[in-house]
């Protein structure tokens, strides 16, 4: 059935939830899990400035987020007994580089969790997990 899992975080607990679902069904089906955070990259512009008035860079403080987000991750497949690896990524396009991810790491089922947006919001705001839906062959199970 299902070998590899991708599992997209973003640190809300709605996508822990998620994790939580993919490990167990990962462990069920003696499958492998593999967990990716997208952190959106700075504008040039403010990352100059960022850089002139800050000790701590904006993408060292991403890159540390994304570590404990990841982290996160290993030390719940790790209780359950199933194999994980992660990675982060920078991109202004989350849905793109989970899409990728599934691609590169030959995953064949993405769990991720759902915002939630309805109606106005969700066109104004889209949906990472919809358009990663619609944009992969991959299957996504959505976790509410």
């Amino acid at each position: 059935m299902y070998q590899s899992i991708l599992l997209p975080v973003d640190g809300s607990e709605r996508a822990l939830k998620a994790v939580d679902t993919g490990i167990e069904l990962a462990k069920r089906l003696q499958a492998k899990v593999y967990g990716i955070h997208v952190v959106p990259p700075l504008p040039a512009i403010s990352y100059v400035a960022e850089l002139i008035q800050s000790r701590d860079s904006y993408t060292d403080l991403a890159k540390d987020r994304a570590k404990s987000c990841l982290d996160d991750i290993c030390r719940r497949a790790a209780a359950a007994g199933v194999p994980c690896e992660t990675e982060f990524v920078f991109d202004l396009r989350p849905y793109v580089a989970i899409v990728a991810a599934a691609a590169k790491h030959h995953c064949d089922l993405i769990v991720m969790a759902s915002r939630g947006h309805h109606g106005f919001e969700r066109v104004l705001l889209g949906s990472v997990t919809h358009k990663v839906m619609i944009s992969c062959d991959v299957p996504v199970l959505v976790c509410h």
